[in-house]
This record gives C-alpha cells, sequence and structure tokens, in this order.
C-alpha cells in the first residue's frame, strides 16, 4: 500500500466513523508520584466530549482505578498482592468515575460506569443484554465508561489487560474505529530506550505479519499491558475490519489533532477480509482450555482448503477439556494454527486421535460428530 493509499483511508476512517472504541491506559492517567493526573482526565473529557458533540458515540475503556486507589493506600499498598491490587481498584474506581463525572458534566455530557469481568462477555446472554444497555446509554447521549470490574474478577478470568478488553467491545457495539491511549508516541521499529534515535511508525501496514514479541519490549511500569497488548488488540479488531489508531495520551489535543487530519501516532489498518462477528465473539472471549496437536496434513487442509479438523489429523491432546471447550489448533511444531470449539471432550480426543472417521462409533460406542473441531466453530490464525 503506498504511502497516499493509507493516508488516504486514514483521513477517511477519522472522519466518517460514527463509532468508536478509545482506550486509555493507567501510564497516561497516572501522575509519576501515585494518583490521578487531575489535568489529562479533564483534557481527555474535553476532546471524547467534543467527538460525542459532533454526533460520534464513543465508548471510553479507562484503567487508572488501581493508580487512583494506591495513592490512598500509600506504603501499606503492596503491589505483588492480587488482593491488595483489587482493593485498591475497589478504592480508587469511584475517585476515577467522579473525576470522569465532573470533566463531562463541564461539558453538557453524562458518564456512565460500566464495569465488567470475563464471564460477562463469555455469557451469551449477559453479552446481548451489555449490548443492549450501551446502545441505550448511546441513545440517552451518555458516555459509557468501561472498566474491569477488578474487585470481584479471580486471576482465572481478568483480562489482564484493558486493551483486550477495548478491542472485544469494537465487536460488540460495532466500532468503526479502535483508538488506543499510550505514554509512547506511536509504535517503534526499535526499542527508543535503545536506540534514541528511534521514531515511531506511521502505520503498520501488515500487523498480521509483525512479530509482536520481538517488537515489543516489557511492560509500563503502572499498567499491565504494554504495546505488546496494545498491537495484538490491533491485529484482532483487523480482522474484524476495523483500524487502530495508537496515539500518545499524554501530548496535548492528541485525539482532536488526529480527527482533524494530522498524521500522529501509529495508524493500523483494517484487514482485507474480514471476519463475522460471530467468530470474533468464539476466538476472542473464551480462554482456550486444552491443545490439539496436529500433523502436517491437517495444517494444510485447514489453512489452505478451509476444511474442519478431523480426528485423524490429530496427533495429540494437551490438557483436560470438556465437550464445547474452546481450545488451541497447533502444529507439531507448537505454530498457532486457530482457535475452535471442540465436538468432543479431551479423554475421548485421546480415543479417537489419528482414526478415520468410519471408526468412531466403533472406539467411542456413539459418535455424533465426524469433526473434532467444525470450520464453522474455527478461527484459522486468531490472534492469541
Amino acid at each position: 500500500m503506498a504511502h497516499c493509499d493509507w493516508n488516504e483511508s486514514r483521513r477517511h476512517v477519522l472522519s466518517q466513523a460514527r463509532r468508536i472504541v478509545i482506550k486509555v491506559g493507567s501510564a497516561v492517567l497516572a501522575r509519576p508520584g501515585g494518583g490521578l493526573d487531575a489535568a489529562v482526565v479533564a483534557s481527555l473529557a474535553a476532546q471524547i466530549a467534543a467527538l460525542a458533540n459532533a454526533g460520534r458515540k464513543v465508548l471510553l475503556v479507562s484503567s487508572g482505578a488501581v493508580a487512583a486507589g494506591r495513592e490512598v493506600l500509600g506504603r501499606h499498598y503492596d503491589p505483588a498482592s492480587l488482593a491488595h491490587r483489587q482493593a485498591a481498584s475497589a478504592i480508587g474506581q469511584s475517585r476515577l468515575m467522579h473525576a470522569y463525572d465532573q470533566e463531562f458534566a463541564r461539558h453538557g455530557r453524562i458518564a456512565a460506569q460500566v464495569l465488567l469481568t470475563r464471564d460477562d462477555l463469555d455469557n451469551r446472554e449477559r453479552y446481548l443484554n451489555l449490548r443492549n444497555t450501551l446502545a441505550t446509554l448511546f441513545d440517552l447521549e451518555a458516555v459509557p465508561v468501561v472498566n474491569e470490574n477488578d474487585p470481584v474478577a479471580i486471576s482465572e478470568l481478568v483480562y489482564g489487560d484493558n486493551d483486550c478488553l477495548g478491542g472485544l467491545l469494537v465487536g460488540t457495539i460495532g466500532a468503526e474505529l479502535f483508538v488506543n491511549l499510550t505514554s509512547a508516541r506511536g509504535v517503534y521499529a526499535q526499542n527508543p530506550d535503545e536506540h534514541p534515535e528511534a521514531r515511531p511508525m506511521s502505520v503498520i501496514e501488515d500487523i498480521a505479519g509483525l512479530d509482536l514479541d520481538a517488537l515489543c519490549g516489557a511492560k509500563t511500569a503502572l499498567g499491565t499491558g504494554g504495546m505488546h497488548s496494545k498491537l495484538l488488540a490491533a491485529r484482532r479488531v483487523a480482522q474484524l475490519g476495523v483500524p487502530t489508531m495508537i496515539l500518545a495520551g499524554r501530548e496535548p489535543d492528541a485525539l482532536t489533532r488526529a480527527f482533524a487530519g494530522e498524521e500522529n501516532g501509529t495508524y493500523v489498518p483494517a484487514g482485507c477480509k474480514p471476519i463475522p462477528r460471530r467468530k470474533f465473539w468464539l476466538a476472542y472471549h473464551h480462554e482456550p482450555q486444552g491443545t490439539l496437536i496436529v500433523d502436517d496434513g491437517a495444517v494444510r487442509a485447514l489453512r489452505d482448503k478451509g476444511k474442519s479438523l478431523l480426528p485423524a489429523g490429530i496427533v495429540d491432546v494437551v490438557g483436560d477439556f470438556t465437550v464445547g471447550s474452546m481450545v488451541r489448533i497447533a502444529s507439531v511444531e507448537d505454530e498457532s494454527i486457530g482457535v475452535g470449539l471442540t465436538n468432543y471432550g479431551a479423554a475421548d480426543l485421546r480415543k479417537i486421535m489419528g482414526l478415520k472417521s468410519s471408526r468412531l462409533e466403533q472406539v467411542l460406542g456413539e459418535a455424533s460428530y465426524t469433526e473434532a473441531v467444525h470450520r464453522d466453530n474455527m478461527l484459522i490464525d486468531a490472534a492469541i
């Protein structure tokens, strides 16, 4: 893609997007010495209110509760303790929302708190109810402010970072743009701490082809994500046909300048072939409970021919899972091929792996499916 092509695409998206998810991280909102930076919160609310007043429907995914709470706890806070992080979130969440309430009110906007756990989006009924609630909030011209419900989440269910949560909500509301506000000026091809001459990239044309582990450094000191999780979220929403803007959240009016057409931050274009939203929901709203190791023939059948995964192509089963669980599909070299919902539990798959479909009933007594994972319940090249 030539420079003019992606730049034109960027300008078009920023001018035409009506539904937008904006995620802001702790490193943007927190003061270096602890607590919330009131000036940053005020600036962010003013910029989002301006977008809303221009007819955009904006959902804000905001970190910062733990950072706000740890200032109150002071020396009693132990960052290594999950219980302390949850307590800090409980203390800081009301302070975070109070700050947003005040600042959005200055611009005639209502801030609406929405707290979520992983289970809220895994459960289809609650997921649909959330979608309806968010639609009503938009109709009422409120700005939903979403955060993970840390005080009630357990370590096995937490999103781990709000980048992931923001990416999931892009599909929930049918957003046309995902904006990720970070402490960096964009995505660097080299670590700027080691290479002071490095400059942020204007565009990442092939997000699926990036080696995220090689490109990205460590997590930020205040947050749980880092650039790796931001690019993983960008890769996921690109599969939905949604582009991402990664901007410096602490730079003055970074959002306003981007929507006015200034070339700042890093732009990640949408993928060429959007996947169905159902497959996006299946792949990314559930954590894999195990892994199916498949042979080279199965890899070719899945990737090149769009086939279902048959038991004959499975060479090993890792983990203990039940019928209907999300599983990772990997090659014998442990290269991730995709994810999908399994038609059989781990114990039965170990009995029938490597066998032709004609032998399944002979081994199991009853075999309702010839496929281990049907192609309709599978996403190849999932960003996990």
